[in-house]
């Protein structure tokens, strides 16, 4: 298992879905979405994960979410989908949106299931709220306030989901933290020097146009016709 805690350009946005608020009650995790983002660019590479919590969903965590005791009854156990999950997350640099909730949990996973270890062990945790509560103190820094700022749309999203919210966060945290990812123009200097380097060795030679006797007489005509003392500007402009 590969134990360094940050890799320098890979982000996993992570979202999860409890069925209740406090682990120390007894709710458990029931969804895990994690999807990746590579040097600033979001990827297909995700995790998700449906989880048979053995413990009944409250009510209000059913609206927010809307997954049930039945549909999860057949899914695995946490201690089943642990050590895969670890694989996928460590070394990484997990945002997550309101860290302190989601890594209470799946710590709380982890010592059920006998892992001697935290998510801080083998990750590092970057809270994407706290950085909105700095950069937009005062206001309101939910996802969907944020999307609302951001102009990202989540029309699609009558209900939360693990996945569907680290896809939202994806989008939210890097216009937060300064948008799409930079042109890169020294990548491509080579290709566009070489566009503007015109190769004229196989031109045809120019031809030189000249006036014949008859044009240079009526050329000498017209100038004697519009001599200075018929038009004072071209006097002014000779002088």
């Amino acid at each position: 298992m590969n134990n360094n805690k940050k890799t320098s350009n890979k982000l996993i946005m992570l979202d999860t879905e409890t069925t209740g608020l406090k682990p120390q009650d007894g709710h458990r995790i029931i969804e895990i979405g994690a999807l990746v983002v590579v040097n600033r660019e979001v990827t297909d590479e995700h995790y998700h994960q449906y989880i048979n919590p053995m413990y009944q969903v409250d009510a209000e965590a059913l609206a927010v979410h809307g997954l049930s005791n039945e549909f999860l009854a057949d899914k695995p156990v946490f201690e089943r989908i642990v050590d895969a999950f670890i694989d996928f997350v460590s070394g990484a640099e997990l945002v997550i949106h309101n860290a302190p909730f989601d890594v209470g949990f799946i710590n709380h996973e982890f010592s059920l299931c006998g892992k001697n270890l935290q998510l801080e062990d083998i990750c590092t945790i970057t809270d994407s709220l706290e950085y909105a509560k700095r950069k937009h103190p005062g206001a309101k820094n939910n996802l969907d306030a944020l999307c609302k700022r951001y102009g990202i749309s989540n029309e699609h999203r009558s209900l939360h989901g693990a996945l569907l919210d680290s896809e939202i966060l994806a989008q939210v945290y890097l216009a937060m933290t300064g948008g799409q990812t930079k042109l890169n123009l020294s990548a491509n200097e080579e290709q566009n020097n070489a566009q503007l380097n015109f190769d004229l060795s196989n031109l045809p030679p120019l031809k030189a146009v000249v006036a014949d006797a008859e044009e240079l007489a009526e050329h000498e005509k017209w100038l004697a016709e519009h001599s200075s003392e018929q038009n004072p500007f071209l006097f002014e402009q000779n002088s």
